[in-house]
């Protein structure tokens, strides 16, 4: 019989959690190794709320379940130490779970590597942890480029836009991953379950503000609480300030389609702690200039909807990016990034702090990749 091994957090247990293991279980003898609570705080930016003996006591009643423990390292891979006990022959994850290091650790110690579809069992509905725990319907948010000329010592060297989409939370993205997460909690902290009804900018502004009060000295740029708060794709044009002195809005139908069919999103690890993307900048005229006409480009790209033009630009946005931030990228990820963007039309990092999430832009779907589903305006 085969081993089969499958690793996560596993927390607020539902249907959507037995559909997947029950079908990794008709591979062989099922092995569920568990992130700890500690481990999940690190990636998620909070705690379970079912302890970690508690949801290994749950998983391991399941029938279709061998064994089930807790994992011993931390991170993204810190289920090492398992697996070098266990010694599966397949490991299995879901879309969202799919990382290339977990691939590559596959391919290196000869272990069949599976990614599977989330397909409810018949006649239930789809289900995630995300909206078990919060219900909450508050968007993240995805920069398509200009990433940067939200912060004053970017945008006065060079006056210039940011693109942002506001994505609803189809997937429970990893704190610190570039999806605005942080913002995103404090918005959860102020209203909880939605956004209020209200002037969007007035509604943006007092999430600006919460999150940066006084004497805050890392100001997080407003193109997070914009992103988040207003539907659709926005154009934030800054020019020596913390704040927008133009907005434009589409919510064209037809355009928000066109891009949710060209975006492919592929996890990678998120940023460590001790991760300092400030440091080793080269921020110039010339360089803030480049990030600015990208994003230009970016927006007549998708307005028109030229694909090539689109994955060009937004190609440009993310190499003026690191031009001026280099520490937003290393070697290996670099490589990681050469590796997955083949045969795409584009690709960048999520957010300006590196890590997180791969974002490609293609006109074939990508295997093992996740799609995002942009927020309209009617959404409550």
């Amino acid at each position: 019989m085969e081993k089969v091994f499958v690793t996560g957090c596993f927390d607020l247990l539902h249907s959507g959690h037995i559909a997947f293991l029950e079908q990794a279980a008709s591979f062989g003898d099922l092995y569920v190794c568990i992130g700890s609570d500690q481990t999940v705080y690190e990636l998620k930016g909070r705690y379970p709320i079912i302890t970690q003996e508690e949801r290994k006591y749950m998983i391991q009643a399941l029938r279709c379940v061998k064994e089930c423990r807790i994992n011993k390292g931390a991170g993204i891979i810190d289920f090492e130490h398992e697996l070098q006990s266990i010694q599966p022959n397949i490991f299995v994850v879901n879309e969202d779970g799919n990382t290339p290091a977990k691939a590559a650790l596959c391919k290196e110690q000869n272990i069949v590597y599976k990614v599977l579809e989330r397909i409810p069992s018949l006649g239930l509905p789809v289900r995630s942890t995300t909206s078990l725990r919060t219900n909450s319907i508050i968007p993240f948010r995805i920069d398509l480029a200009g990433g940067w000329l939200d912060q004053p010592y970017v945008n006065e060297a060079y006056p210039g836009p940011v693109l942002t989409i506001s994505i609803e939370p189809t997937v429970e993205f990893n704190n610190r991953s570039g999806m605005s997460s942080s913002t995103r909690n404090k918005a959860i902290e102020l209203w909880k379950a939605q956004l209020p009804e209200g002037d969007n900018e007035q509604i943006a502004k007092i999430l600006f503000s919460y999150e940066n009060p006084p004497g805050t000295k890392s100001i997080a740029g407003s193109q997070d609480a914009l992103g988040i708060v207003l539907p659709g794709l926005n154009k934030l044009h800054y020019d020596k300030s913390y704040w927008p002195h133009k907005i434009e809005s589409e919510e064209t139908e037809e355009i928000l389609s066109w891009l949710e069919q060209h975006l492919y999103l592929i996890p990678l690890d998120p940023r460590h702690n001790e991760y300092d993307v400030l440091s080793n900048t080269a921020i110039t005229a010339a360089g803030a200039k480049a990030l600015a006409d990208a994003a230009n480009a970016c927006w007549e790209s998708i307005l028109a909807k030229d694909k090539i033009a689109f994955g060009q630009s937004f190609l440009d946005s993310f190499k003026a990016q690191i031009k001026m931030f280099p520490n937003m990228v290393d070697e290996k990820l670099l490589d990681t990034i050469t590796e997955l963007s083949k045969n795409t039309l584009g690709h960048k990092l999520s957010g300006a702090g590196g890590g997180g999430y791969l974002i490609l832009v293609s006109d074939t779907p990508i295997a093992n990749s996740i799609q995002i589903k942009i927020r309209r305006k009617n959404l409550i």
